[in-house]
């Protein structure tokens, strides 16, 4: 890129282009930012804003993943708790052990996942205890509905939650380490042929759900895709859509910001060969981001 291009850019373009590059000069296993996203995740996502329900679903061609808030807490929205699971899912992975320790203080963990705690009402450290709470507070449901029958599956996230962070002082060290105790069934689904990802693409999109779930779902396709794939963007709307209704207009304005985002995560995945075709998304093979050993 020029110079006289490059200036034009704005910050937050220049930014990720200057992330991207960095991702690109060592690989995520060399830099030791290999991380892991459960795998059934990456097909069907979490909801970008507050559904403000207590009940959420979304469907990916034979799967249907549900949210349940079983708590009365809310259930999980926005890029925070993405984040959390990709952190959470690659403690599991790496430890093997569904005991995750959290961390000795609030400001520490906030730093595993690239945050600068900020206090106040709407202040990073209110909505990091809020998101873990409502993510480790709720249940998913699976269904897979097919010709050859059905199969459903309910677990809860986690069976044990305690934090001991002070909010008001989040440099402060507690006494005890705050936890989260991963149910079994949680535990083996985010462990069973997890997606490797590079924790740097989604520190770098980390302002945008919508393009941590394109990024974690085109790591994973590209990691087996053999065949030039014609996706239409009904089936990625039911798939990456929520929020948006299900009408022309709606379709358009999903089409637009998934497109939008779709830019920013080929520059920190530049290999994944794809294109944009009226009425669908093309993939075709493409070299992992994470390269197989």
């Amino acid at each position: 890129m020029s110079n006289e291009n490059y200036n034009v850019l704005t910050p937050a373009q220049k930014r990720l282009i200057e992330e991207s590059l960095l991702i690109e000069q060592q690989e995520a296993i060399e830099a030791g930012s290999i991380g892991y996203m459960a795998r059934v995740l990456t097909q069907a996502t979490l909801p970008h804003r507050d559904p403000k329900e207590r009940f959420f679903d979304r469907t990916n061609g034979l799967l249907t993943v549900s949210l349940a808030d079983i708590n009365g807490v809310g259930l999980p929205y926005g890029a925070l708790p993405r984040l959390i699971l990709a952190w959470v899912t690659t403690e599991a992975v790496l430890n093997k052990n569904k005991h995750i320790v959290l961390g000795e203080s609030l400001s520490r963990f906030m730093n595993e996942l690239g945050l600068n705690p900020t206090g106040g009402r709407w202040g990073s450290i209110t909505r990091v205890k809020e998101q873990l709470t409502r993510l480790f507070a709720c249940s998913i449901g699976y269904k897979v509905n097919s010709e050859n029958g059905l199969h459903l599956h309910n677990t809860n996230i986690a069976t044990d939650l305690h934090l001991w962070w002070d909010v008001k002082n989040p440099e402060q060290v507690s006494i005890w380490d705050s936890y989260v105790e991963l149910s079994q069934e949680f535990f083996n689904e985010i462990t069973d042929r997890p997606v490797p990802i590079d924790l740097r693409a989604l520190e770098a999109l980390r302002r945008s759900p919508m393009a941590i779930d394109i990024y974690t779902w085109l790591t994973y396709r590209m990691s087996y895709l053999s065949k030039k794939t014609n996706i239409s963007w009904e089936q990625l709307q039911m798939q990456f859509g929520a929020g948006y209704e299900f009408s022309d207009q709606g379709r358009k304005n999903f089409q637009r910001a998934f497109t939008k985002h779709l830019k920013s995560v080929s520059v920190v995945y530049p290999e994944a060969n794809l294109e944009t075709a009226r009425g669908r998304l093309i993939l075709k093979p493409s070299k992992p981001h994470i390269t197989k050993k």
